[in-house]
């Protein structure tokens, strides 16, 4: 099995990559006070010895009180963190690596109470941690403004600190998707009503990034049909809809689309065989990231939940890359068990790779 799609290099007017393969955002809460320390260094390390072309970090929170439901999450706004995120960027760097920080504020996730900040309330658009359970009031217009210039202020910071591009968390039921999400969404201003209303504020969060970083910097934007809170969600049935949703945020800056699915050989609509990051491909004729249970024959609850899931043939996966589908793929558990695991697929015995498991998860490896 040839693997030469995977490895073929990527090039855009803003990012050049050497070779397709991401490591995925997955959050792993090893930075007390919200400072990752050298421990994160190495891990990340790890990961660009490996040949990954581009790591996305684990979500780091943007400077809003309720952005994070955990002290040992990493932030990106205070001088303590930012400098631990510069020693990574420069480890990555060393090790022949590009990085992006994912800028991130988890919304409804947050219960009240938790995280760094225990006294603030959490940040909801209508005050809903689940549709028609109410736990808050929404958010006013001026927490918005206030929560969309936190945001932008961590775009500067990634372009300070000498990231390669960044991604901003839109996906999985955190405050960006909360927006998206009719379910927890039910706002009549301009932030709801509509599909394209209820991309406002994420069209804002674009834009106010956009003006710190400047035309030339590469913003990546993952989105997810499916929330934590309900796998079964969608925010769009049909590749209409989906256009309503994606169009204004494509259009305020977005380079390249991260399109999460919990297993990426799916078809996103009935018709077609294409993933959602198919057609988010189609539809805006832009970069897309494919994600989903790369590597792995069991989806994420399953491993999460502590299931063993076993190595898969990716044969589908560089089948769907070579015809261009999609332009990148992310892997995330796989890399947590194999920090090399572009190398062993090369050497072609996909079979020696380790199996995840969540117990990987007690320690940074």
């Amino acid at each position: 099995m040839s693997i030469d799609a995977l490895l073929r290099p990527f090039t855009t007017p803003k990012l050049s990559l050497k070779n397709r393969l991401l490591m995925a955002p997955m959050t792993r809460q090893f930075s007390p006070d919200g400072v990752p320390g050298a421990n994160v260094v190495d891990y990340y390390r790890r990961r660009a010895e490996g040949d990954v072309g581009l790591i996305i970090t684990e979500g780091t929170t943007v400077g809003h009180k309720a952005s994070s439901f955990d002290s040992s999450i990493p932030n990106f706004y205070t001088d303590e963190a930012l400098a631990g995120w510069a020693d990574v960027v420069k480890a990555v760097h060393a090790a022949g690596g590009k990085i992006a920080p994912q800028l991130w504020h988890v919304g409804c996730a947050r219960k009240p109470g938790s995280g760094p900040f225990p006294d603030y309330p959490s940040a909801t658009p209508s005050g809903y941690a689940l549709p028609g359970k109410k736990v808050g009031e929404p958010l006013t217009t001026t927490e918005i403004d206030e929560i969309v210039k936190a945001f932008g202020e961590a775009g500067r910071n990634a372009k300070m600190l000498g990231f390669d591009a960044l991604e901003i968390h839109g996906a999985h039921g955190y405050m960006i998707d909360d927006f998206l999400w009719e379910g927890l969404n039910t706002r009549d201003d301009k932030y709801g009503g509509s599909r394209a209303k209820r991309s406002q504020f994420a069209v804002e969060i674009v834009q106010a990034i956009r003006e710190h970083v400047g035309e030339d910097f590469p913003i990546i934007f993952r989105f997810s049909q499916w929330k934590q809170q309900n796998y079964d969600a969608r925010l769009a049935t049909t590749p209409d809809e989906l256009m309503e949703v994606l169009a204004p945020i494509s259009d305020a800056g977005v380079d390249i689309f991260h399109c999460s699915q919990r297993r990426f050989w799916e078809p996103e609509f009935d018709g077609s065989e294409l993933n959602l990051a198919g057609w988010t491909r189609k539809l805006l004729n832009k970069p897309t990231i494919t994600v989903g249970s790369v590597s792995l024959n069991e989806e994420f609850i399953t491993t999460f939940m502590g299931g063993e899931a076993g190595s898969a043939d990716i044969g589908e996966l560089l089948q769907r890359l070579e015809a261009d589908e999609f332009d990148l793929v992310a892997v995330g558990r796989a890399l947590i068990a194999n920090p090399d695991w572009l190398k062993q697929v090369q050497q072609g015995d996909v079979s020696a790779l380790k199996t995840y498991d969540k117990s990987l998860l007690a320690a940074l490896a």
